[in-house]
């Protein structure tokens, strides 16, 4: 399986999503998250992930604009905070997103986290926006399978995308929402894919990456693209992103695949959502 950077899965709603895209999870809004969008889309990302958490969505915006690419050239998620849940702030806070990043439409908006006592509430939001062309796609994020069964049993529209934290590491532990969302037609984003940089120098993975003549981070985001996963390594560094992105000429053998899967420790490297109500 040979893919070219412009591949793309499709949602089952019939959008089309790129399978790789720039996380921009604590850059800096102003020149170090404008500076790496710009060097993203350089590289051939054609997808970019923010939050309005992030406190840089403008900046986003701003290398969006700066860059020579038709706006449907590249794919745009942003998300729904916490204190943003809730049917009537949930509205405000799209609109919010919509007027910092300079865009009259996102092409997917997320429930950043699985909020108890406003899920549904927020939902019904979320089935608004897309009614009303605010948003093409719309799914959620760190959304186990016990709230995504909730949400089923509620929902007309089921999410396009569930962003849950994904590595090699963890896989085993996160497989049954993995599971569960491939039996819906849910498409998987891994974020944190390179484990925030903890298990960049692990033996193992170092074995596996020599053989190949790769990088770990490389190597990590490969597996994911391999396993159907849409991957979001975040990196300001130019020549990182440019490293992330140097990933379609190779393929990791099934023997490899499975050395890889037997990396799982559980890790989890921010809050884990496993048990929340």
């Amino acid at each position: 399986m040979h893919l070219t950077l412009e591949s793309s899965t499709t949602l089952h709603t019939g959008i089309t999503i790129p399978l790789l895209g720039l996380g921009v999870f604590k850059a800096s809004d102003g020149a170090e998250t404008e500076d790496a969008v710009r060097d993203a889309l350089a590289a051939g990302y054609r997808h970019v992930d923010t939050a309005m958490i992030y406190g840089n969505e403008a900046s986003v915006g701003a290398a969006l604009r700066a860059s020579a690419l038709p706006r449907e050239a590249v794919f745009v998620t942003t998300k729904l905070w916490n204190t943003d849940q809730g049917y009537e702030r949930a509205m405000r806070a799209c609109d919010k997103s919509l007027e910092a990043l300079g865009l009259d439409q996102l092409d997917l908006y997320l429930i950043h986290w699985p909020v108890e006592g406003s899920r549904q509430e927020t939902w019904r939001a979320m089935e608004a926006l897309l009614a009303a062309g605010k948003t093409r796609a719309i799914g959620v994020s760190n959304y186990m399978q016990q709230h995504l069964e909730e949400l089923e049993s509620y929902a007309s529209v089921l999410p396009t995308v569930n962003q849950i934290e994904l590595s090699p590491y963890n896989y085993l532990f996160r497989k049954p929402t993995v599971d569960w969302c491939a039996s819906r037609n849910i498409v998987v984003e891994a974020y944190s894919p390179l484990t925030k940089g903890m298990k960049l120098r692990e033996k193992r993975l170092l074995e596996i990456a020599a053989e190949y003549g790769k990088s770990t981070a490389q190597i990590l985001i490969r597996w994911g693209l391999q396993m159907g996963f849409v991957v979001l390594p975040k990196s300001t560094t130019p020549e990182r992103i440019a490293e992330n992105a140097d990933v379609y000429g190779f393929e990791l053998s099934d023997a490899d695949m499975a050395r890889l899967e037997k990396l799982n420790e559980n890790l989890v490297t921010g809050w884990d959502p496993t048990d929340a109500p």
